[in-house]
């Protein structure tokens, strides 16, 4: 193996100088005074200081430091990790992500780009990496394992094991992220089984996504070396996946709540094989309630001690994903701390990531730096044609995609449409709405009109370019002007969301960043949502969230009806089906 001689010397004279520090020999730079600190490792809440010098703990007691700080008796613990995360469901980009998680305390995320990668391919990981580089936080991405996550959609890109085995040795790279695709894996599907070989061979764990798997099934996805879960829904599927072996990812999201329910399941005898994930978390919900602190405020609330709930939140996920500088306050770990007056509400006072002070009682240090990269180019290439909405009417009975309220499952549904002058039209009065998907990244000019119960709109239409899983853009309206008005308005802002009525723009917002991101601060996109789904409402939307609504109608791995650019998609035969019946 070669080694930087450079590079080499610069790391010896760092632990040169860390060792002096841990032995007193030298000032360290910083020692904190009067902590409680929770040790992950024994259990214990220990009195006294810590020292750090050069970004690292060094030490405990009263070693020489530059700088002495009286923290009056508060709670010390790690750095909290994110252990599953879809940065592109706060809707900003990287460094305004940190800006919103870095003073709730969450130092560490580690997350999956699945959904750029659905739209730009490793350009879109490249993207991710670059503009997350430099941030006062420890930013890692999963590899994703799923572009596209199926065959029934156009997405804007592809990554064959090829791409896989270029990106998997990347330092920042810990892991290959959830394979989504156990079907791929239990009837042995080659390109599946090649991307799981690169990343066994890379000695990177893989993330799992089974949902609701069991059995011999489970079993055999398991075999294939694969080692968590962030799906479970169930606390008995969740026990027979930790008996199997399995890492629990105990998640708590806006879409998908599962915390309360698996709560149960942690013991001493099980909290080292469980740890926290938020999955996605829309921009309202990281301003009004925060990230991984949520699930430690949850899990003490529901009588799990504390130290256990920090431990899953720290020392597990950084021992998982092999992050051995991180997750503990002990000697040559990285200085991320938190200080907390309670272990109960915590509330992070202080935030230290690196020995430097970087947020403080809900608020970024001003002098923290979080400078954005370029934004790419626009994915949006949408042609003129693709904006005709008219349907020819072939039969009287059509199918249905009938939403579940604050679900993102669907029921598939047969009605009588709705025939005017030989063409298929909504039909209001029964709620029965015109939905559409338009492939928006110039690969197969592609679209598919279908209808959709559950939306209660009166007038407009609501259209977004945040479309899981290939993110094309969804539509759904009462008159196709007005559609075609909210997907052009999409189109030229090179992506986001707009709610439309009788040809006038009511609200949107702009996500240029893959038609995904925007690079404005959270609290300002939440606050444009929020005036997003009050227009929603003012033409009869009942749904507490349309927008994710409408962008989960077009996935096509969740039951039971889903549509995307290619036509609807029966999940359960996981096939393509006429709208006709």
């Amino acid at each position: 193996m070669k080694f930087d001689e450079t590079c080499l010397s610069q790391i010896t004279h760092k632990l040169s100088e860390t060792i002096a520090a841990a032995r007193g020999e030298a000032p360290a730079d910083i020692r904190f005074h009067n902590c409680r600190i929770v040790n992950v490792f024994s259990g214990e809440i220990l009195d006294g200081d810590i020292v750090v010098s050069g970004g690292r703990i060094v030490g405990f007691g009263p070693l020489p430091a530059r700088e002495v700080r009286d923290m009056k008796g508060l709670y010390a613990t790690p750095g909290l990790i994110d252990a599953h995360v879809h940065i592109e469901s706060s809707m900003t980009c990287p460094a305004q992500f940190a800006a919103a998680v870095l003073p709730r305390g969450t130092t560490t995320v580690v997350a999956d780009p699945h959904e750029i990668a659905n739209v730009m391919g490793t350009a879109g990981i490249a993207y991710m990496l670059d503009a997350s580089a430099d941030l006062p936080a420890n930013v890692h991405f999963t590899l994703s394992s799923c572009v596209p996550a199926t065959t029934m959609e156009t997405s804007g890109a592809a990554i064959g094991p090829a791409g896989i085995a270029e990106w998997i040795s990347n330092d920042r790279i810990p892991a290959l992220a959830e394979m989504m695709n156990f079907p791929g894996v239990l009837f042995r599907d080659p390109d599946v089984l090649q991307k799981i070989a690169v990343a066994t061979v890379a000695g990177k764990p893989i993330d799992g996504h089974s949902p609701g798997l069991s059995g011999s099934d489970l079993t055999a996805y398991l075999a294939a070396g694969i080692r968590s879960d962030h799906e479970c829904v169930g606390l008995e599927e969740a026990r027979e996946k930790l008996r199997q072996g399995m890492f629990i990812m105990v998640r708590e999201g806006s879409g998908a709540k599962n915390a309360r329910t698996l709560m149960p399941l942690v013991g001493p005898d099980t909290w080292h094989r469980m740890m926290w994930c938020t999955d996605d978390r829309n921009p309202h919900d990281l301003v009004q309630e925060g990230s991984i602190d949520v699930l430690l405020r949850m899990a003490v609330s529901m009588g799990i001690d504390p130290v256990t709930a920090i431990r899953m939140g720290t020392l597990v996920p950084a021992s998982y994903f092999g992050l051995h500088h991180l997750g503990a306050i002990a000697p040559g770990r990285q200085a991320d701390i938190l200080f907390f007056r309670d272990l109960k509400s915590f509330t992070a006072e202080d935030v230290y990531w690196k020995g430097q002070r970087v947020a403080g009682n809900g608020v970024l240090e001003p002098m923290v730096s979080l400078e954005e990269t370029d934004v790419p180019p626009s994915t949006m290439h949408i042609e003129a044609e693709q904006l005709d909405f008219r349907l020819r009417a072939t039969g009287g009975r059509i199918r249905v995609i009938e939403i579940v309220p604050d679900q993102i499952v669907t029921r598939a549904g047969i009605d009588d449409a709705c025939v005017q002058e030989g063409m298929l039209v909504s039909d209001v009065r029964r709620d029965l709405l015109k939905l559409a998907v338009i492939e928006r990244h110039g690969r197969s000019g592609t679209k598919a009109v279908a209808f959709v119960r559950g939306f209660g709109l009166r007038s407009g239409a609501l259209a977004t370019s945040v479309a899981h899983d290939s993110h094309n853009v969804i539509v759904v309206g009462t008159r196709d002007a007005d559609m075609r008005v909210a997907v052009s308005a999409i189109r030229d802002m090179g992506g986001g969301i707009v709610v439309v009525n009788e040809g006038r723009i009511l609200e949107r917002l702009a996500l240029p960043i893959a038609g995904l991101m925007s690079t404005r601060p959270v609290s300002e996109i939440a606050e444009r949502l929020a005036h997003l789904v009050q227009a929603a409402r003012s033409l009869g939307c009942p749904l507490n969230d349309p927008f994710m609504t409408l962008s989960f109608l077009a996935l096509p791995v969740i039951p039971e009806l889903k549509l995307t650019d290619m036509g609807l998609v029966d999940v359960g035969r996981f096939e393509i089906v006429p709208l006709v019946v």
